[in-house]
């Protein structure tokens, strides 16, 4: 007994170390790589942008790895500095291989432009464009930069866009998996892929039409900053793909040259023997947000969920969440600062839960009541429930390629009970109540009572999105409705739509917000909401480790045949896309 408990004291001992002790670990190490050398003399920054990018800034330490720890706005202020440091000459870009997310690409070619017009140089380096997501934002980015070299031997396949989409009808109708699902309306195609086996026509149209948008801002960002006819760049484009010599030949990139020498290039034109920079020492480096009156900025990335403590995807997986519990916390806030002037709300969410929107609208409405105006802001996605929290904003910025409106709802369950029969697996249920009660079971159908009372929650939701649209954005609710039924548009689309007022990107929205705060020259920029701690990110991480540890341990329960492998892996996959009436996730990715 001595020795078996002497066991199990060291298990539980080896847990806590790994739990808790490598968190504090990685913070510490986090912390020490926070503090760059001090930068001396002439410099080139070098900005990677191959390992991707967030929205947002993070917003802690234990950020540095996931995977991720560059964002678009973060590269935006430092290269605001950069622009007007002295001991900054030039800026190197590793561009991606594949796709950039449309926005991003707007965003960032706005401030290399800017870089650009402080008579700084910038330089582009590609090993090649490939058609994988949406490349032609990359190339937009690329040719925001002025120069654009790309590796010899390497690919230009700069050609257009285009997505696949998977439908799982067939495989449904084989396994004995029921959808039942209802949408509201006919562009609110996000369990799409469940109910049918190919596109219908409003899927269609919604696709194409964004996809179309988004292409046309490309190919005339691009045309407008290689000074060429935007017909002669689609003309150009279109035909190929190329080699990187071809390319060069034909005016679509400038140089064709190794890494060393691009570096050698942009060296050489920052002067006085410049040495490159890694961009995110620089980035941590830090500087002035500014002074006089202050503007808080409240940030909002991912999937809206009610509760607190959400996040960016952790080491054990899961997609990016944050709660409205949070958001509206940090509203409170800014609410409550004599200092606030106004706010500026960043938002990049596909959308999530109604309530909680709901819940993040009224602290929006909430500031306005207090005299201090909201403009939001727009990243990639500004969309359903990330539409929602927009709607009553004193103003809505967004990029041209940001993914907004979706103003609709969908709900509904998957009935699983004649498909796992197949397998010896009999779901049986038992109630007492009223005849709702069940009506998210997941073993049949819903009845035709059940259906029906689930249509009026469905349409309860809808309404209430049209009234807050129509209220927020002062159009007739007919006029919302033509408008709305679940369609996706871009920012370039909904501004003609009255959807958003205007097109730009986030300091654009903090000129407006000064504007309407009556705030002449510059302003403080202070963050709200956000992990007041690194043993706020630790506690959350032990909380991811101590999930996964639990979904190894019931993953190794299940039956392990191939069929079992193949039908789990459907079910999971359309089980977190449909979590919640209200998650829509029109995504490029």
């Amino acid at each position: 007994m001595k020795q078996f408990l002497t066991t199990v004291a060291g298990v539980f001992l080896g847990l806590a170390l790994f739990f808790i002790g490598v968190p504090i670990m990685l913070v510490a190490y986090a912390v020490a790589a926070s503090q760059p050398a001090p930068l001396t003399g002439r410099n080139v920054l070098l900005l990677d942008l191959r390992g991707g990018l967030t929205d947002q800034e993070p917003r802690d330490a234990l950020n540095l790895f996931t995977g991720k720890s560059q964002s678009v706005l973060g590269v935006e202020k430092a290269l605001r500095r950069a622009a007007d440091d002295d001991r900054i000459g030039g800026l190197l870009v590793r561009l991606p291989d594949a796709g950039t997310p449309p926005a991003a690409a707007d965003e960032l070619r706005g401030a290399f432009l800017r870089f650009r017009a402080a008579h700084k140089p910038i330089l582009a380096f590609s090993q090649g464009f490939y058609a994988q997501g949406i490349v032609t934002s990359t190339y937009e980015l690329a040719a925001a930069s002025g120069d654009i070299w790309m590796q010899p031997s390497s690919q230009f396949q700069v050609t257009g866009i285009a997505r696949d989409d998977i439908f799982f009808k067939r495989f449904f109708d084989l396994h004995q998996i029921k959808p039942d699902f209802q949408q509201r309306n006919q562009y609110k195609t996000a369990v799409n892929p469940y109910l049918y086996s190919d596109y219908t026509p409003a899927h269609r149209e919604s696709e194409l039409s964004w996809m179309g948008s988004v292409y046309d801002t490309a190919l005339a960002s691009a045309a407008a900053d290689r000074g060429r006819p935007v017909s002669l760049i689609k003309t150009a484009l279109e035909a190929g793909p190329y080699s990187a010599e071809d390319a060069a030949a034909k005016g679509l990139i400038d140089h064709v040259g190794d890494l060393h020498a691009a570096a050698e290039t942009i060296r050489k034109q920052a002067g006085d023997n410049a040495k490159l920079v890694a961009f995110g020492d620089y980035e941590k480096a830090g500087g002035d947000d500014g002074d006089g009156p202050t503007v808080a900025v409240i940030g909002l990335e991912g999937a809206i969920m009610t509760g607190t403590g959400g996040g960016p995807p952790n080491p054990f997986g899961g997609e990016a969440t944050v709660r409205s519990d949070d958001v509206a916390r940090a509203f409170r806030g800014a609410i409550d600062d004599d200092d606030v002037k106004a706010i500026v709300f960043r938002v990049s969410s596909p959308g999530g839960s109604d309530t909680a929107s709901e819940q993040i609208l009224s602290a929006v409405r909430d500031a306005r009541a207090a005299g201090k105006p909201v403009v939001v802001s727009m990243g990639t996605y500004g969309a359903s429930g990330g539409y929602w929290i927009a709607s009553d904003a004193n103003e809505i910025v967004a990029e041209p390629s940001t993914l907004t409106g979706s103003i609709g709802v969908f709900g509904g369950k998957f009935a699983l009970g004649d498909a796992l029969a197949r397998f010896g697996v009999d779901v049986h249920g038992l109630k007492v109540g009223g005849d709702y009660a069940d009506a998210l079971g997941g073993g049949a159908l819903m009845t035709a009572g059940q259906r029906a009372a689930f249509s009026s929650w469905m349409d309860h939701i809808y309404d209430g999105f049209i009234g807050r649209v129509s209220e927020g954005r002062r159009l007739p609710p007919a006029r919302v409705r033509e408008i709305a039924n679940g369609r996706v548009w871009t920012g370039a689309q909904a501004k003609g739509l009255n959807l958003v007022d205007s097109l730009g990107g986030f300091y654009d929205a903090v000129e407006r917000a000064k504007a309407l705060a009556g705030i002449k020259g510059s302003a403080k920029l202070v963050a709200f909401g956000g992990e007041t701690s690194s043993f706020d990110a630790i506690r959350r991480m032990i909380g991811a480790s101590i999930t996964g540890v639990r979904a190894m341990a019931g993953a190794a329960e299940i039956a392990n045949t191939p069929a079992t492998r193949s039908l789990g892996s459907a079910i999971e996959d359309a089980r977190l896309r449909a979590m919640g009436a209200t998650v829509l996730a029109p995504r490029l990715d």
